[in-house]
């Protein structure tokens, strides 16, 4: 997996999970969204590979 994409996943997730309501603070927000983006970047070549 190229880190850039896990950058990218993580940031991405972690921007749309900063505007997700009734998760706690911002940081709690920031910190959800990137990490199911780096899952998510992740297990994409498992998805890929599957198909």
């Amino acid at each position: 997996m190229d880190p850039l994409t896990l950058v990218y996943y993580a940031a991405v997730c972690g921007a749309l999970g900063a505007y997700a309501p009734r998760m706690g603070g911002l940081v709690v927000r920031l910190g959800i969204g990137a990490i199911v983006g780096l899952v998510a970047a992740t297990a994409l070549p498992l998805v890929r590979a599957a198909f």
